[in-house]
């Protein structure tokens, strides 16, 4: 472990050295974020996911610095001009940028114009000049004609000397530190349209003339406009002041008024036009890119944890249906463990006969299965099956409940879905889909890949690895936030839990199949390849209910039970009595049994999950219905106050279904009766809001609403 990474992240996150040095010791041992998290709250001073997850991070990013230092470091000295004085700068470089500026005057490059000066014997010249003492270029430059070497007048050997001095300037590290400045402070995006493209690129209308300083383009509109430029549509430039960055340069390089300075000038204004202002545009336009791929995929990940989070149903027999018009309704009755009973079709949009054939077939099935709750697929023909079902005079006690099914007909073509149901279409798999989700949201959106899911914005333009590497992490904290039943978990669910991974995973579902449930949490341990370390990280995140040891059932890791066993010990009690009786809990003093290994914030933990084991952080379930009668776009009408759920929600904005097949839009600025600078901060994904409809374009199948007011 590299002590001097210790010390740079723990200036940059705010955190003192020890902390670093333990949570970077422990990612270093294997140990996963939610396991340090929640089990080695002494050894990092209780630093939550996201402490951890940025000291990963940056650890990461260090040693990528470090590699490629490694790797310029051996170029120089291979091509014999690695000084001390070099080779400090460069180990003392503390960012890539920095890094790369130092190394560009010795990286390998094609021949250029100053490359092409030097052969002709030029670079006397150059110096001669660019030290602006005084010397007369034109009477200098005279003593460099050389025919033979391409030099013909003076005044080729002055344009030859200017380029290498644009050379220097160009690969100056304090110019392009200059130059970056004014691109990032004083920048402009401008944005126009091709010409011939007005009509096919109208998506990408409202920057059709476009100006923004660089400083304050939010996310979504630079990936906007770069998406633009790379499907055809826009043209896209990045700029600042021309005579302020050439006035910079001038200011740094150019000195007096003298004949040598007016050559420099001269140099300089070629190096910005030609070498120094594209290089730093393209510079700026990765940094600015990076920045808006950042944030597009920090909300994308906040809306996925909002969804995976989402309040389960919980264990209720369920018929579940994926609407259809023409091809009819796909029915499913799952029991309460999710398991397919019966599967059927209805046609409730067709003739009569085929309408009252499909009610009867429907009260049927409902008093076949005790079903307690209906699901319906928010898709195609949604609000029409639900109005259909609300018909049908069905007792009060079943429910009916809209579903979002984004990602259903991903999940109903995968291996995993075509494993589970070898002998059943993709439509049967996705009803099985949207019942299973009403029952358990996250149990079900894990098999599904989540960039699938649609809760994100720009998802096709960011960098696809480190959107996977968040997405992952989402949905891995939530998996382990939650805990997962080991007897009736999916591979898929498996794969998530702390330590374990695919293949661990399916030893773990092979091992339940073919020696049935488990009986205790030690009994992972039988499982092929789950050694110690996977048994500590996976084993506190595992639950087994009904287990004879009642801890078993709860987030309470193992290697904690001698502390409760001796808890109850002292009392004079079981550990199941001391997780029924609070009185009893009541009389520990925690401060009896810390050790060096265990201190006040593991028991304070152990405590409060004796008072609830294995409790669900999710909200409760609350069934929610769309307003009767609004049923498509045709129906929406200025000034309605409808109900909804956030769906999306952007940088801008927030998307809400009120049950037409068409989101409407809450913009920013009408989210709330103040001034909100982050959507996040007032809406999630899944909340049930009230808007007002504030216009609706048909034409354009977009709906404008407001949340003010409410």
């Amino acid at each position: 472990m590299d002590s001097r990474h210790i010390q740079v992240i723990a200036g940059e996150l705010g955190l003192n050295t020890r902390q670093v040095e333990a949570t970077a010791a422990l990612i270093g041992e294997g140990a996963t974020v939610p396991f340090i998290a929640r089990y080695r709250k002494e050894a990092t001073g209780t630093l939550d996911e996201v402490a951890v997850a940025a000291i990963r991070d940056r650890l990461e990013q260090l040693v990528e610095l470090d590699r490629r230092r490694e790797a310029i470091l051996k170029s120089l000295g291979e091509q014999g001009v690695l000084t001390d004085e070099l080779n400090a700068r460069v180990v003392a470089a503390a960012t890539l940028t920095e890094l790369e500026d130092i190394y560009l005057p010795y990286r390998p490059k094609r021949r250029t114009r100053a490359t092409i000066a030097r052969e002709k014997g030029l670079e006397p010249l150059a110096k001669l000049i660019f030290a602006q003492e005084g010397a007369d270029p034109a009477a200098e430059a005279s003593l460099y004609v050389d025919p033979e070497k391409g030099v013909a007048d003076p005044d080729e050997a002055l344009t030859g000397a200017r380029d290498i001095i644009a050379e220097w300037v160009n690969e100056d590290q304090a110019a392009r530190e200059a130059m970056r400045a004014i691109f990032s402070t004083k920048g402009t995006f401008r944005s126009k349209v091709v010409t011939g493209k007005e009509e096919d690129g109208i998506k990408f209308r409202d920057y059709y003339d476009w100006e923004e300083p660089v400083s304050t383009a939010p996310s979504h509109r630079v990936l906007a406009m770069r998406r633009g430029e790379n499907e055809g549509f826009l043209y896209f430039k990045l700029s600042p002041p021309e005579e302020e960055g050439m006035g910079a340069l001038e200011s740094m390089f150019v000195k007096g008024a003298g004949p040598d300075a007016a050559q420099v000038r001269l140099a300089v204004q070629d190096c910005y036009k030609r070498l120094l202002a594209l290089s730093i545009e393209t510079e700026t336009r990765m940094a600015t890119k990076k920045r808006a791929e950042a944030e597009a995929i920090r909300v994308f990940a906040e809306n996925l944890r909002q969804l995976l989070l989402a309040s389960p149903l919980g264990q209720k027999n369920v018929l579940a249906i994926d609407p259809g018009f023409r091809t009819g309704c796909k029915v499913v009755c799952l029991d309460r463990q999710g398991k397919l009973l019966h599967n059927d079709t209805i046609y409730p949009s067709m003739s009569d006969r085929a309408k009252d054939e499909a009610a009867e077939k429907l009260r049927g099935l409902c008093a076949k299965y005790a079903v307690e709750v209906i699901a319906i697929g928010n898709g195609t023909a949604g609000r029409e099956t639900e109005a259909f079902v609300r018909g049908l005079g069905l007792p009060s006690t079943i429910k009916t409940v809209m579903v979002n099914e984004s990602g259903a007909s991903i999940y109903s073509a995968s291996e995993a879905a075509r494993a589970e149901f070898p002998d059943h279409d993709i439509t049967v798999r996705g009803a099985v889909s949207i019942g299973r989700r009403l029952m358990d949201p996250l149990a079900e959106l894990v098999k599904i890949d989540p960039k699938s899911i649609g809760v994100g914005q720009y998802q096709h333009d960011v960098d696809q690895n480190a959107l996977k590497k968040s997405l992952d992490d989402v949905v891995e904290s939530c998996v382990n936030r939650v805990g997962v039943e080991v007897n009736t978990a999916s591979r898929e669910l498996l794969t998530y839990v702390s330590g374990l991974g695919p293949q661990l995973a399916r030893n773990i579902v092979e091992y339940r199949d073919a020696n049935g449930p488990f009986a205790a949490r030690a009994e992972l341990s039988r499982v092929p390849r789950v050694g110690p370390k996977a048994f500590e990280q996976a084993a506190g995140f595992l639950r087994i209910r009904d287990a004879v040891h009642p801890l078993d059932a709860s987030a309470v890791h193992p290697e904690s039970y001698p502390v409760v066993e001796a808890m109850a010990a002292d009392l004079g009690c079981t550990v199941s009595e001391l997780v029924r009786d609070a009185a009893l809990r009541a009389r520990i003093d925690l401060k009896r049994y810390v050790t060096g290994k265990v201190g006040l914030p593991t028991l304070n933990d152990i405590m409060a999950e004796l008072a609830k084991p294995g409790r669900d952080p999710r909200e409760q379930f609350e069934a929610f219905s769309f307003a009767d009668g609004i049923e498509k776009i045709t129906d929406v009408e200025k000034g309605m106050r409808l109900p909804g759920v956030v769906t999306n929600v952007a940088a801008f904005g927030a998307f809400v279904d009120i049950g037409v097949h068409q989101d409407g839009l809450v913009h920013i600025s009408q989210l709330a009766d103040r001034f909100v600078k982050d959507p996040a901060d007032v809406v999630k994904v899944g909340q049930r809001v009230s808007v007002t409809v504030l216009e609706v374009d048909v034409k354009r199948n977009r709906i404008s609403l407001s949340m003010k007011g409410k």
